[in-house]
């Protein structure tokens, strides 16, 4: 019977221990990280106006909307002139890494392409790693220029393609 009660004592004395040592292992269990989840909606496409060939040459819009002409290009109507704007919706503590082909070709309405040279964006290059903002309910805008490549003999009509764009949350 003794030693019933000496164990039972030096178990009582244990049990205040124990309790203090599982809630400090709690208290120091760290938050989890936000959840993974990414949404990204085009909501404008890029548009470069209308324009008049002469010769040889580009038209480049930048990711602010800004026009730029070389060689026999001439630009008429700049008011219809806009970038692409992706809106990245992802939670805060996370990076994404923007990937993208280098160019791609646009049809024409009546034969003929023009090659697009994609990029630069407002957050970088392809292969650029960027912060998203505030929290998951925040939407982070990217804004992507272009450069059209046109050849003298080009093809009057209006062009049309896509390109793809690659964000990786990490």
């Amino acid at each position: 019977m003794k030693i019933i009660l000496n164990t039972t004592r030096h178990l009582l004395k244990l049990l205040p221990f124990a309790i203090f040592f599982l809630f400090a292992t709690f208290l120091q269990a760290q938050p989890g990280l936000p959840e993974r989840g990414i949404t990204v909606l085009p909501t404008q496409a890029i548009n470069f106006g209308v324009f008049c060939v002469g010769g040889p040459g580009t038209i480049e819009v930048d990711y602010q909307g800004n026009v730029n002409v070389t060689g026999g290009v001439v630009s008429i109507n700049t008011i219809t002139v806009t970038p692409a704007i992706f809106e990245i919706k992802l939670c805060q503590g996370r990076t994404i890494t923007l990937d993208y082909d280098y160019s791609v070709f646009l049809d024409g309405s009546n034969g003929g392409q023009l090659e697009l040279i994609i990029g630069a964006t407002e957050r970088g290059i392809s292969g650029d790693v960027f912060p998203s903002e505030n929290n998951c309910n925040f939407i982070t805008p990217l804004r992507v220029g272009g450069k059209l490549v046109v050849p003298a003999n080009a093809v009057p009509g209006v062009y049309t393609g896509s390109f793809p764009m690659s964000f990786t949350q990490e």
